[in-house]
């Protein structure tokens, strides 16, 4: 009898166990069900390419560092019969058109074109508005389109276009330039690279960008543009793009452009800071490793030069089939600089020894 007990005692115990553990996996069951259901958010690193862009300054703009080349006396030019832009009547479409052609200029077609339309409709025969709405759409390449603008426009006359009526029989009568059509007419020259050892509180380095045209070429400074990203090396071997744009100052040479010599030169004084003991611990050294240098004319890429040459892989880009790139860019040391080149302040023009 007592055996019997001692069994149902443990068969009562074994029971027990056993429904004890089915609740405790039928609880981790629902409790990794619930986990599943939740939206987990994966953080990733993408890398930006953080270009400094150059463009050709205004007349307006004031000047920094550059030493002015000596104007030439010209002979006086009789004056031409006045022919003026005429004004927008309304003030509404005129900051419409002002808007449009900030929005232009940034490369923000879109919002030009609404501009434009929207002062189209206060001003429907404006002949500044239409004439904008031609530029816009020869911009983008719908030239269909665009010479339909000028055409309202020299069908106006010079009474009711003034100036604009000679630009757009311009327009009509020698077709529409576009950006690719300068291939092979301007190109990037040799990047002369100056490395110097005893900058101060930290590594600098010069660069010389030339921007060459080929004889009998018209082109207008303000189309022009010259991109350059630089990339540093960590002394853990990794390769990483500038983020910092402080570090790097440019500025052309010579302003107002005159294509003396063929070509125009824009001169950069990258340095990178000496980092303190625990920033060097944390995120390692940096020492100048390259750059890429893009020229682009009316935002088309028309050259580019990447030095080494491996960096042209890491923004996706090259040079296009009408200019190939130059070859392996000049490096400069102490012996061969130009005559009282000071790389303190190396964004001037070396000053004539008297």
């Amino acid at each position: 009898m007592k055996g019997n007990r001692v069994f149902i005692t443990a068969c009562c115990a074994l029971a027990v166990m056993a429904f004890s553990q089915l609740l405790i996996s039928g609880i981790a069951l629902a409790v990794r069900f619930e986990e599943g259901k939740k939206v987990r958010i994966v953080e990733k690193e993408v890398e930006k390419l953080v270009p400094i862009r150059i463009k050709v300054p205004v007349a307006s703009e004031p000047r920094k560092a550059i030493v002015e080349r000596p104007k030439p006396e010209l002979p006086p030019v009789p004056e031409p019969e006045e022919i003026v832009e005429p004004s927008i009547a309304d003030p509404r479409s005129e900051r419409l058109v002002t808007e449009a052609r900030q929005a232009r200029i940034a490369g923000d077609m879109g919002m030009a074109i609404v501009k434009l339309e929207e002062a189209q409709k206060e001003s429907p025969d404006d002949p500044t508005v239409i004439f904008e709405l031609g530029v816009v759409h020869e911009l983008m390449g719908v030239n269909d389109k665009a010479a339909q603008y000028y055409e309202q426009v020299f069908q106006m006359g010079i009474q009711g276009a003034g100036e604009l009526y000679k630009q757009a029989a311009q327009k009509l009568r020698d077709g529409f330039e576009q950006p690719t059509d300068m291939l092979g007419k301007v190109a990037l020259g040799r990047v002369r690279i100056f490395k110097d050892p005893k900058a101060p509180g930290g590594e600098r380095v010069v660069l010389t960008v030339p921007v060459q045209k080929a004889p009998g070429q018209e082109i207008d400074a303000q189309d022009i543009e010259v991109a350059v990203t630089f990339f540093n090396k960590t002394n853990k071997g990794q390769i990483v793009q500038l983020e910092d744009t402080s570090w790097a100052e440019a500025d052309w040479v010579s302003l107002p452009f005159d294509w003396q010599g063929g070509e125009e030169t824009l001169r950069m004084n990258y340095k990178i800071p000496a980092r303190d003991t625990q920033t060097a611990h944390l995120f390692g050294d940096l020492s100048y490793y390259g750059q890429v240098v893009t020229l682009t004319y009316k935002g088309e890429v028309l050259d580019l030069q990447a030095w080494p040459r491996d960096l042209a892989a890491r923004i996706g880009q090259t040079a296009p089939a009408g200019n190939p790139g130059s070859d392996f860019p000049e490096f400069l040391d102490q012996d061969i600089l130009p005559p009282n080149f000071d790389p303190d302040i190396p964004l001037l023009n070396p000053l004539p020894s008297e």
